[in-house]
């Protein structure tokens, strides 16, 4: 209950800036509720009236039965105009405070560190910035104006009870605190199980945005079987949670309407016996009882939602634990590098782990020169991709010192850090777009001309024009209409483009087959000219004429220098050239 109620004072924050229409809505609300509450009391008038004229052989009066019919056509257009209204003011100001709610998620996505997209599944992100969040939407929409309703109707209707005969007004209050009672109970035994049922959900939505990412690989292997059966389990664990929170949520509604019947057996029978002895009037009865079922059907309505209020708490639960992720350490005073940007840079006694258990690299230090091509080889987890992670801060180091002309990145603003970047990556990433828009990712400014400048260096022009549409056609979202190879030549063309200090390329060609290799091998040697480059490389032979090798093991450099003098040492580095070379011989 606690955090329920945390989670909607957290929520109305974002109703706040609309508080005006806010309070407009609950205006238009109260009205309805007085409308609605004053109903069943007109609607006796005419009834008491017409039995006082039978009772006394009185003529009907007829014009004051005509008074009270046109004041209950009144009430009742009062009553629908305002539900209208409250309705489309709270649709406003429910929407509004969802955009604003995605908006501090996505700025939120855009501060959180790297580790936190490693630590959890995008699926599961996913679900949590989509489903969870319309479920927050659908239940503020829905419930807010039920729960005002449900709360001030049954003050208006047990206010009115009270004005007709207090002594039945109070036992029939006896059914409120046993209602409230039995929906305690139910919601406490219900709200592990939503809270269940939405880790569930998520926990199926990244299962399938996995497996559907790698359909074909899953087709290769033939994965359907294992596949499916993975399925069938997070799905059968979300029916689980799904039909326990259902079933005893359920279990509300009968129970809270069991106590109006009660209610209203034992008011049916003191009513009638007043009646008898004149101490109400039988349209006085009648209005009571339909006051008894103002009260019931609130409660009921309230039960009614509070499966969705539940599951809604339980989404709002998982959205905000993606706002109070800690977010990137940010410097108080950031540093600027000194112009112009040349591209030194230094590890200096750097210390790191993914896992303060689990050192990877305990003191890793070495000096690039401007404009020299750096490569890292070395064998799997031997820590290269953690090397440039670090270099442009995707996570931050355990101690020492990474210098950018002499500047410690740590006092820099990661913006400016990896803005002197540009990246080419094993896998590559192209969006749903034009080609040219894709190359144009690496710098938005571009001009036609230069992004067609930079698919010649990238040797990808020809293939560009061959394609119907030319620059022109438009990657899928899975981007499954272009080769590897393709896109792995885009993705090179859009690092060229953004035309940056420092040059990252990690195994950039290892999707394109060996004519390719040759031309890209060029066109990159005409890129890196006058840039400091890092080549993570497994194929030995395309980093013979790198400046510095750096031959890493277990998180440290345990050899370097040039392709010559490494194989002259006849070390660690000179046994994988010649196992690559006996292999490439066969």
């Amino acid at each position: 209950m606690k955090k329920t109620l945390s989670s909607l004072k957290r929520l109305m924050h974002y109703v706040n800036p609309y508080k005006g229409t806010f309070v407009l809505t609950l205006i238009l609300t109260i009205v309805t509720l007085v409308m609605n509450t004053l109903m069943p009391y007109i609607s006796g008038l005419p009834t008491t009236e017409i039995t006082r004229n039978i009772q006394q052989n009185e003529a009907i009066n007829f014009d004051y039965v005509l008074k009270c019919l046109v004041a209950i056509l009144i009430v009742g257009v009062v009553y629908s105009g305002a539900q209208l209204g409250s309705g489309w003011l709270m649709a406003n100001v429910v929407q509004s405070a969802m955009r604003d709610l995605r908006e501090d998620i996505e700025t939120k996505i855009n501060r959180l560190p790297v580790s936190y997209f490693d630590r959890n599944q995008q699926g599961n992100i996913l679900s949590r910035i989509t489903n969870d969040v319309d479920a927050v939407s659908n239940a503020m929409q829905q419930a807010i104006i039920k729960l005002v309703n449900a709360v001030l109707g049954i003050i208006f209707a047990v206010s009115m009870m009270f004005y007709i005969n207090p002594m039945m007004a109070v036992i029939s209050m006896v059914m409120i605190p046993a209602s409230l009672w039995i929906s305690k109970k139910i919601v406490h035994i219900s709200q592990k199980d939503f809270q269940s049922m939405q880790n569930a959900l998520g926990d199926m939505n990244g299962y399938v945005q996995e497996n559907m990412t790698g359909f074909s690989v899953l087709k290769l292997y033939g994965r359907e079987e294992e596949t499916l059966e993975g399925f069938k389990k997070v799905n059968h664990t979300l029916r689980r949670y799904g039909f326990r929170a259902a079933f005893v949520s359920s279990l509300m509604q009968p129970l809270v309407q069991l106590t109006a019947y009660a209610t209203y057996i034992v008011i049916a029978v003191l009513g009638s016996w007043n009646v008898i002895a004149g101490v109400i009037l039988v349209g006085q009865l009648q209005a009571f009882i339909q006051y008894i079922w103002q009260v019931s059907q609130p409660m009921g309505e309230i039960t009614q939602l509070s499966s969705m209020i539940q599951s809604a708490s339980a989404s709002a639960k998982r959205v905000f634990e993606i706002l109070d992720e800690a977010e990137e350490r940010e410097n108080k005073v950031d540093e600027q590098l000194p112009e112009p940007v040349h591209g030194n840079v230094v590890f200096d006694h750097v210390k790191f782990s993914y896992d303060s258990k689990k050192p990877l690299i305990e003191d890793l230090s070495f000096e690039v020169k401007a404009g020299e091509t750096v490569a890292i080889v070395g064998p799997t987890g031997a820590g290269k991709t953690t090397l440039i992670n670090l270099l442009m801060r995707f996570y931050d180091i355990d101690s020492g010192r990474i210098l950018i002309d002499g500047v410690n990145t740590q006092d820099m603003n990661r913006s400016d850090v990896r803005s002197l970047f540009g990246m080419v990556l094993q896998d590559a990433w192209l969006y749903e777009g034009s080609i040219a828009d894709n190359i144009r990712f690496g710098r938005l400014e571009a001009t036609d001309y230069e992004v067609v400048d930079a698919a010649k260096t990238a040797n990808v022009d020809h293939f560009i024009r061959t394609m119907p549409g030319g620059y022109e056609m438009t990657i899928n979202s899975e981007g499954d209409n272009v080769s590897l190879g393709q896109k792995q030549l885009l993705t090179i063309a859009r690092a060229v483009i953004s035309d940056p200090k420092i040059l990252i390329l990690d195994e950039a060609t290892s999707s394109v087959d060996t004519r390719l290799e040759g031309l890209i091998q060029k066109a990159m040697d005409r890129v890196m000219q006058g840039r400091t480059s890092f080549v993570i490389a497994h194929r030995l032979s395309t980093i013979r004429d790198a400046d510095l090798i750096l031959v890493m093991k277990n998180g440290s450099i345990i050899e370097h220098g040039t392709h010559n003098s490494l194989l002259e040492k006849g070390g660690f580095y000179e046994q994988l050239y010649n196992s690559q070379f006996a292999e490439d011989a066969e």
